[in-house]
């Protein structure tokens, strides 16, 4: 499956100034489309850590999402660092440049048109909200912290350029809640599941209240997680532990 990949980017997010709020709305937008999200990470505003990452990313094949540190603030290193892990220039976009001049006039001068220097050869991402566009280097698309701007911009890529991928394989996931068994009692069966549907992701989430349980399931394709669960269900018969369905 094609894997795709977020960066969340801000001091003012590490240090709780702010609370992020693109990681969930971001899971929700890639499920609404059949996809899911592979990884996340937070990054602060730091011009070496970024380039490191966007390099190790631009590497992979992973379609990737990048929120904040676009804008022109001393504080905003994104495009530079984009550009640096690229081994680019930063150059301005005449594409850019009309979107800012056609929203602020004479006042894109002389600051805001500053927001429309990208790494050679970006593409733009249309700005629903205020025209001051993000930009893409291949499947890397770097929006703007706001998520009232970001979140659009997120959709329109993904129904611009990958709506071949959405809803290829049904992704869900089913378990169950095994009582009074800890996950030592079981690591025999979990190895035994994995190794038989290396395709599909197992979970084993213990809880501590009243009574010891364990939430074990799978996830991944529809049909051979229906498949894997009553394997699971019958092997935990068989080692004596009562279960139960797990109801959210």
């Amino acid at each position: 499956m094609t894997q795709f990949g977020i960066f969340i980017i801000g001091d003012e997010i590490l240090s709780g100034k702010r609370q992020d709020a693109h990681l969930s709305k971001a899971i929700e937008i890639l499920k609404a489309r059949g996809l899911q999200l592979t990884w996340a990470e937070y990054l602060a505003d730091d011009p070496a850590r970024l380039t490191a990452s966007f390099k190790r990313s631009l590497a992979t094949d992973d379609i990737v999402f990048s929120f904040g540190g676009i804008g022109a603030t001393p504080d905003d290193f994104t495009r530079q660092a984009a550009a640096k892990a690229l081994n680019v220039e930063i150059e301005r976009h005449a594409g850019a440049v009309a979107e800012i001049e056609a929203q602020f006039g004479e006042a894109a001068y002389p600051k805001r048109v500053l927001m429309a220097d990208f790494p050679k050869g970006a593409e733009l991402i249309p700005n629903p909200v205020n025209r001051v566009a993000g930009f893409s280097i291949g499947q890397h698309y770097f929006m703007p912290g706001f998520p009232q701007m970001s979140h659009p911009m997120m959709e329109w890529v993904l129904d611009t350029h990958y709506a071949h991928l959405f809803h290829q394989i049904v992704i869900t996931e089913a378990s169950i809640l095994v009582m009074d068994a800890g996950e030592s009692n079981l690591l025999d069966l979990m190895n035994a599941i994995t190794a038989k549907y290396p395709t599909l992701k197992l979970f084993s989430l213990p809880r501590l209240d009243e009574r010891r349980t364990i939430e074990l399931g799978m996830k991944g394709d529809k049909s051979l997680v229906d498949e894997a669960i009553t394997a699971i269900k019958a092997s935990i018969g068989d080692l004596g532990f009562e279960w139960q369905e797990f109801k959210a």
